[in-house]
């Protein structure tokens, strides 16, 4: 990112931009094993169309840098497949090469659609597409928003498809601290979610939108992902830890 910042940014995006990537192989002479390998590589992929959405969803390249470096990054719950930055910003899920090349198919594509919409959209906010490698170890990452408040706890969540059939979370994920819960769950819980007049036209025109242009592309797995903030709860287990601290 420190490179790509003195690059002018093109006044178009080429088809050999989704095609293109940076390399760059650290030796690390002084290094402690515990904490840094002796030496590693990086590439980032497709570095300008990256960019140019991280742009469009209005995020700053020395803010984004900063997020994903100041502090080890941890992993999300027991979901070994997620990294949560350490200002809750930017989560970073592990990829397959076969899931590299799916997003590879589909970037331009995606890259027109955020374009279209000017970065309003319900859909993840890819942000960076990078390979780690370690000792011929290599690790695939994709970084998108944070679709949660970095501010807010998120106290209950839901993975919604709008069916009800095999459509209720297993006991096994019931048993976690913050699981994944699915529409019968929803139904059950007799959840309700109040949204004002002018937000729910916003909201459902995006999911409209967005819908069409998954269908286009012909996805047909997807779902909507719901957090749920108590703010009564929040302000109570503010007040716990007051009680303790004192």
């Amino acid at each position: 990112i420190s490179e790509l910042s003195q690059v002018p940014l093109p006044v178009m995006l080429l088809p050999d931009d989704f095609k293109a990537s940076s390399k760059i192989k650290v030796n690390n002479h002084l290094f402690n094993r515990e904490n840094l390998p002796s030496h590693f590589k990086f590439k980032e992929y497709c570095p300008q169309v990256f960019r140019n959405l991280r742009e469009r969803f209005g995020i700053d390249d020395q803010d984004y840098q900063v997020s994903l470096t100041r502090n080890p990054p941890h992993w999300e719950g027991s979901d070994r497949r997620f990294l949560l930055s350490s200002d809750r910003t930017l989560v970073a899920k592990e990829l397959s090469s076969e899931d590299v090349a799916d997003v590879h198919g589909l970037l331009s594509h995606y890259h027109q659609y955020v374009v279209q919409c000017h970065g309003s959209t319900l859909l993840p906010r890819f942000l960076g597409m990078y390979r780690v490698s370690v000792d011929s170890e290599e690790t695939y990452l994709l970084v998108m928003r944070n679709m949660f408040s970095h501010r807010l706890p998120v106290h209950r969540k839901y993975d919604l498809k709008g069916s009800l059939v095999s459509r209720e979370a297993s006991d096994k994920e019931k048993g976690k601290d913050l699981p994944t819960l699915k529409d019968m769950d929803f139904l059950n819980k007799n959840e309700k979610v109040y949204v004002a007049e002018e937000d729910q036209k916003d909201f459902m025109e995006k999911l409209k939108r967005d819908v069409e242009f998954l269908v286009q592309l012909k996805i047909m797995d997807y779902s909507l992902l719901l957090g749920i903030h108590e703010v009564g709860r929040a302000e109570q287990e503010e007040e716990e830890e007051v009680e303790e601290e004192e």
